[in-house]
């Protein structure tokens, strides 16, 4: 019997974690016969499982797993207003379907990545939609939602070649042309000294928008210095810090596309500090087209990505995948559209 728990307790996986030091999530794959599960590992859990005796119901566990009533959202920073409307549309369509949506945020962090998604695994969801923290890998989230759990990837690529018992859907943004639309419209007003403002190379669909702004860059014949390639976080705290880094070298730009919405627009309240007008000395664009952009002063042009229709859409191909688990694997790409605001203005004379 368990020496741990109190007298009549039911032994939980709770207790075999603590039992043998691992966490609940490495418990409950070793239940359920993952080969992710190193032997030593799981060599240790089953001796805690005999000396707790913990008896594992498969049927009602795999009776929870048909009649799940939940789908797990887990996001990457959730203080962006990006994702506080893509969960709003992902909970409208699980909510109409049935389902209460679980939420968890990983502030961009691999390592608390895993522990949310152990967590919510515990739950039992009956599908996840995760946007990747920057840095994570893919064999890690593998190991941690086990490969029957469907799963959709929002926006961002897993790190690591992708195993192959991972059949997840994929539902991207077209960072690339986006970052490219944008660029070209800064040009097309005169431009020639852009920057690339935020977000970090750990992302993919930094990485993406990013190569977008280089390919217009290179297609118009335009110099690119290296201190135009500013990183920080992706939030507005950061961006507004990270201003004086665009004007610590000469030739200055004139102009940044930033990585997104939040970016932008601490750019803006850095380069008031810095004594700039955006809009006027200085064009900017985003991103996202958050709720906040329009209203910006000046409004902000960006990239409308739709953020709302876009979880209505991740939350739609979750549900076809439970309905069909054995159907391909899909990547679908979602157009970004360029909305012309005050906030890209042409280079002052």
């Amino acid at each position: 019997m368990d020496t741990n728990a109190p007298l009549g307790r039911k032994v939980t996986l709770r207790d075999i974690a603590a039992g043998c030091g691992v966490s609940r999530a490495t418990v409950s794959l070793v239940l359920r016969g993952s080969p992710l599960v190193h032997k030593d590992t799981r060599a240790r859990v089953e001796a805690e499982l005999r000396r707790q005796g913990y008896v594992y119901n498969r049927a009602a566990a795999n009776l929870r797993r048909r009649t799940s009533s939940s789908i797990a959202l887990v996001v990457n920073e959730l203080a962006n207003p990006f994702f506080a409307e893509f969960a709003a549309g992902v909970d409208e369509v699980v909510g109409a379907a049935g389902f209460v949506t679980l939420l968890g945020s990983t502030s961009e962090s691999p390592r608390r990545e895993q522990a949310v998604l152990g967590s919510l695994i515990e739950h039992g969801p009956g599908g996840l939609i995760l946007s990747p923290a920057e840095g994570s890998d893919a064999v890690q989230v593998l190991a941690t939602v086990g490969a029957a759990t469907p799963l959709l990837l929002f926006n961002r690529e897993l790190g690591g070649e992708l195993p192959e018992a991972a059949h997840w859907d994929v539902l991207a943004l077209d960072n690339q042309q986006g970052a490219r639309q944008a660029t070209e419209h800064l040009l097309a007003l005169g431009h020639r000294h852009i920057a690339f403002f935020g977000g970090h190379d750990d992302s993919s669909s930094c990485r993406q928008r990013h190569a977008g702004y280089l390919a217009a860059m290179r297609a118009a014949g335009a110099a690119v210095a290296a201190h135009w390639r500013v990183e920080c976080a992706p939030t507005r705290l950061d961006a507004a810090a990270c201003v004086p880094a665009l004007f610590a070298a000469v030739p200055a730009p004139t102009a940044a596309v930033c990585y997104n919405d939040a970016v932008a627009l601490g750019l803006m309240q850095g380069l008031t500090r810095q004594g700039h007008t955006p809009g006027r000395d200085f064009a900017v664009t985003g991103f996202d087209d958050i709720a906040e952009a329009a209203l910006a002063s000046p409004p902000l042009t960006t990239l409308v990505a739709a953020p709302r229709a876009r979880g209505r859409q991740a939350a739609q191909m979750l549900l076809e995948r439970l309905r069909d688990p054995g159907a391909a694997a899909r990547r679908v790409i979602a157009p970004v559209q360029l909305v012309v605001r005050a906030s890209s203005c042409p280079p002052l004379a």
